[in-house]
């Protein structure tokens, strides 16, 4: 099991790739802390995980604030031993599909709040708890929106910044046997896209994305889930500050 007896927690736990994440590290034998601001999700996940007999406990927080993540991980200290693995999943767009002149400063903020500030924030906190064990692994949510995406623009800038924050974070922490690494998916098929849009339309852009992918379709969260696992496994001990791109093939 490539995960035996490693402590990690997963933010954004309720959504499907934080969950399939999630669900991946208990697999391979990972005590597994969730959390999200959405408590009954969380419960789902947590239910689906002790189903299959999975080492699980859960912790709700809203990441997007400093408070709320400092007492997040306070708990987790009080409660387990040490902490191993940190993946920020936690993150969303308040901005979809939004022309330029309609973005406004509350929808800006809750971008750069969900995205970029509670992955920074996380990090930190994890951050002074690796450090003391000379060990870590952090696996950031970036997106293949960095590189810039039409009617996505707090966003992208949003996981851009996310980009430059995990190699700037590698840089810093790699002195102390810590990995910082990200991954950027391209379109992955979750609810919080598929319940946004007619059932129609979704099959129509999905089918519309697959043919433009050299893969010949659009990602799913387990593809997600698999590249967290390996970045936050051994296997992957000797590589830091690198963004992945789970994507297809998309944009070669």
């Amino acid at each position: 099991m490539r995960l035996k007896e490693k402590i990690a927690l997963v933010t954004g736990a309720a959504g499907d790739i934080g969950r399939t994440t999630a669900k991946r590290f208990a697999e391979e034998g990972a005590t597994v802390i969730l959390s999200d601001i959405d408590e009954s999700g969380c419960k789902r996940a947590r239910n689906e995980i002790q189903a299959q007999g999975g080492s699980v406990g859960m912790i709700p927080a809203d990441v997007s604030r400093e408070a709320n993540v400092v007492a997040l991980f306070e708990q987790v200290k009080t409660d387990y031993s040490r902490l191993d693995i940190l993946a920020n999943i936690a993150g969303g767009d308040a901005e979809i599909q939004i022309p330029l002149e309609e973005i406004t400063e509350e929808t800006i903020a809750k971008n750069i709040d969900i995205n970029l500030k509670s992955c920074i924030f996380c990090s930190r906190e994890a951050a002074n708890i690796m450090i003391d064990q000379e060990y870590g692994k952090i696996v950031n949510m970036c997106s293949l929106t960095y590189r810039g995406s039409p009617m996505q623009f707090s966003y992208s800038a949003a996981k851009g910044g996310i980009y430059a924050f995990t190699r700037t974070l590698a840089l810093t922490l790699g002195m102390h046997n810590i990995n910082v690494n990200g991954i950027a998916p391209s379109l992955v098929e979750v609810a919080a896209i598929t319940t946004s849009v007619d059932p129609e339309m979704w099959e129509a852009v999905k089918a519309d994305v697959s043919s433009r992918y050299p893969l010949g379709r659009i990602g799913q969260p387990l593809d997600v889930a698999n590249c967290a696992l390996f970045l936050a496994s051994d296997e992957s001990s000797f590589i830091t500050g690198q963004i992945i791109e789970v994507s297809g093939g998309a944009r070669l």
